[in-house]
C-alpha cells in the first residue's frame, strides 16, 4: 500500500478539485507523492481542475421538487463559476440528483447532507467533487431547504431566458390554496424578505438598526428630543422592508402580505428564498 495520509488526500483534493476516490487512486499510483499525483490526474484528463478552491462560484441554478400531493418540497442551490456550465445538462443533472436525494433522505443540515451516501459507497460531497472534476469548474453545494406540512408550494424565476432558474422560493401554508401560495411565492421572489415576522428578527440585528438609526439622525442634525421618535420610525421602516408579513403586497401595495393571507383564510408557516450566489 502506498505511503500517504488522509492529509495528503485532502491536500490533493484542494489542489485539483478531483473526487476523493480519484485522489486515492492517483496517490496509490504515485506511491504517495502528491506532486506526482497531481500530474497523474492531469494526464487522465483532469488538467483543468487545478487550484479551483481559490475561485468563486457565483453562477449556478436552483431546483425544486414538490410531492404530487403538495405535502412536502425541496429547494436546492448548486453553484458553479460560469453561466456556460450553469445551463449545461450535466450540471443541471447533478443538481436534480441532489434534490432527489434530499427528498428521499431528509438530511438534518448541510453537513449531514454532504456526508450522506447518494450512491453506494459515494457521499454527496464525493458526488460534488466528481462534478467539479468532470465539468472543469468549482462546484459548490452549501444550502438547501426542505419543508413538509399541510401544503407546500414553490416558485422559480429566471433572471435570463437562456439560463436556468436563479431565484427559487419554497412556501408552506397551513391549508391548500394554490393561488395564494403562488402569489406569495412570487412576491417573495421579487422582494426578498429576510424574515417572516418581526419576532424572528434577532435581537442583535434590531439593536444594530437602532444604533445606525440614532447615529444617522445625529449626523443629520436632528434635535436630541426628537431622536427616540425618529429611531422608532426608522426601525419600523426596517421591519416593513425586511419582514414578509409587513411588506406591501406586490399585486396590491395598499395591502400588506399579512392582510392578503388573512383575506384568503390561510397562514404562512415558513418560507425559504435562494438567489444564486447571494
Amino acid at each position: 500500500m502506498a505511503n500517504y495520509s488522509a492529509a495528503d488526500v485532502k491536500k490533493l483534493r484542494e489542489l485539483t478539485g478531483a473526487g476523493m476516490m480519484d485522489c486515492k487512486k492517483a496517490l496509490d499510483e504515485a506511491e504517495g507523492n502528491v506532486d506526482k499525483a497531481v500530474e497523474i490526474l492531469r494526464v487522465k484528463g483532469q488538467k483543468g481542475v487545478a487550484k479551483r478552491e481559490s475561485r468563486t462560484a457565483e453562477n449556478g441554478a436552483v431546483v425544486v421538487r414538490i410531492t404530487d400531493d403538495n405535502s412536502a418540497g425541496v429547494l436546492v442551490e448548486l453553484k458553479c463559476e460560469t453561466d456556460f456550465v450553469a445551463k449545461g445538462e450535466k450540471f443541471l443533472a447533478v443538481a436534480e440528483a441532489i434534490a432527489a436525494h434530499v427528498e428521499a433522505t431528509a438530511p438534518a443540515d448541510i453537513e449531514a447532507l454532504l456526508a450522506s451516501e447518494i450512491e453506494a459507497g459515494k457521499t454527496v460531497q464525493a458526488f460534488v467533487d466528481e462534478a467539479n472534476a468532470t465539468l472543469g469548474e468549482k462546484i459548490v453545494l452549501d444550502r438547501f431547504a426542505q419543508f413538509s406540512g399541510a401544503y407546500v408550494a414553490s416558485y422559480l424565476h429566471r433572471t435570463s431566458p437562456d439560463l436556468p432558474p436563479q431565484v427559487g422560493v419554497l412556501v408552506e401554508l397551513d391549508k391548500a390554496d394554490a393561488d395564494t401560495a403562488k402569489d406569495i411565492a412570487q412576491h417573495i421572489a421579487a422582494f426578498g424578505p429576510k424574515f417572516l415576522t418581526e419576532d424572528e428578527v434577532p435581537a442583535d440585528v434590531v439593536a444594530n438598526e437602532r444604533r445606525i438609526a440614532e447615529e444617522t439622525a445625529k449626523e443629520e442634525g436632528k434635535p436630541e428630543a426628537a431622536l427616540p421618535k425618529i429611531v422608532e420610525g426608522r426601525v419600523k421602516g426596517f421591519f416593513k422592508e425586511n419582514t414578509l408579513l409587513a411588506q406591501p403586497f406586490a399585486k396590491d401595495n395598499k395591502k400588506t402580505v399579512q392582510q392578503v393571507l388573512n383575506e384568503a383564510g390561510v397562514t404562512l408557516k415558513r418560507f425559504a428564498r435562494f438567489r444564486v450566489g447571494a
